[in-house]
């Protein structure tokens, strides 16, 4: 699935600049594994900083910044990259990078544990609301279906969900794809609004 078929109604990637929409433009299909490295964007993702990716706007919140970096890397399959930097962002938003690309990795137990360390976040109704609005447009394999009548969002089950597909006993990859890629788009947006004070 591209970046531009969001489910996240307001995630236009123009309202990220310059810099964060060329990144944006050339996102390949949301991976639920690792991936393969876009080498076509390596060069660019190795100049980021919060000065590039915020096109010069003033930074209020350094780690909600340096957040966005660790999700542009892992946006284009470096989760080396990316790791590197969510470890080192010790709050809740920093775990919650650090959980997908451990997801992704694929390391499930300790994906859950850096989801668990995380807690709530205040992207959750939001990504609940999506995984709903997805599981009913895309109505797959029936063991998913939870993933819609949760009562809040749960990420662990996400993770399973995802270690369900990743071990062939779901055949609910293109829904697994999509709820990731809302889940990335929102905590996307979420960082980049918090770092300049939106």
């Amino acid at each position: 699935m591209h970046l531009g078929n969001s489910i996240v109604v307001d995630f236009e990637i123009e309202q990220y600049g310059p810099v964060c929409e060329a990144l944006l433009t050339a996102a390949q299909p949301t991976e639920l594994g690792p991936g393969r490295p876009n080498s076509d964007c390596r060069d660019q993702l190795g100049k980021l900083d919060s000065a590039t990716v915020f096109s010069g706007q003033p930074i209020v919140d350094v780690n909600m910044a340096v957040c966005c970096e660790s999700g542009l890397w892992l946006l284009h399959n470096y989760l080396d990259e990316s790791h590197q930097i969510s470890q080192g962002i010790h709050t809740p938003t920093g775990s919650f990078w650090h959980g997908i690309m451990h997801r992704r990795e694929p390391d499930f137990s300790n994906a859950k544990y850096w989801f668990r360390k995380m807690g709530e976040h205040p992207i959750f109704d939001s990504l609940l609301e999506a995984a709903r609005r997805i599981t009913a447009a895309q109505p797959e394999d029936t063991a998913d279906v939870f993933l819609a009548e949760q009562a809040g969002w749960n990420p662990a089950a996400f993770v399973d969900a995802c270690e369900s597909v990743s071990r062939g006993r779901s055949t609910n990859a293109s829904l697994c794809q999509a709820i990731a890629l809302a889940e990335w788009q929102l905590l996307f947006d979420h960082c980049f609004r918090a770092a300049i004070g939106l």
